[in-house]
């Protein structure tokens, strides 16, 4: 499975055919707490353990990048979605890292 950073999402989407998705697998409170926003993907919202139930609210055709706190949650997601067809990455050291590379605006927890 492809690891990216948070500063290497936005050139990774620019290559992509499909706009690609922002999966943010994290609990609602954590994104209340910090979300990554970013122009060149569509961000939506699903907790990990919601993931099997809402596999058909995935669109096959568009590439996922997963995200989570730290990079563990979302390379799980990432690695469940691979097995069901879906082209994904994985956001590599998550929200934080994101804060850290990208948006230092977002809070870090």
């Amino acid at each position: 499975m492809q690891q990216l950073y948070p500063a290497q999402i936005a050139e990774w989407a620019s290559q992509q055919d499909q706009r690609p998705v922002l999966l943010d697998v994290r609990e609602a409170w954590e994104v209340e707490t910090a979300s990554a926003k970013t122009e060149a993907l569509d961000f939506v919202h699903m907790p990990m353990q919601s993931i099997p139930a809402r596999l058909d609210e995935l669109d096959k055709t568009r590439p996922i990048a997963c995200l989570c706190h730290h990079g563990g949650r979302s390379m799980q997601v990432a690695s469940f979605l691979m097995q069901h067809g879906f082209e994904v990455v994985n956001v590599a050291g998550g929200i934080h890292a994101w804060s850290a590379q990208v948006d230092p605006s977002v809070p870090t927890y």
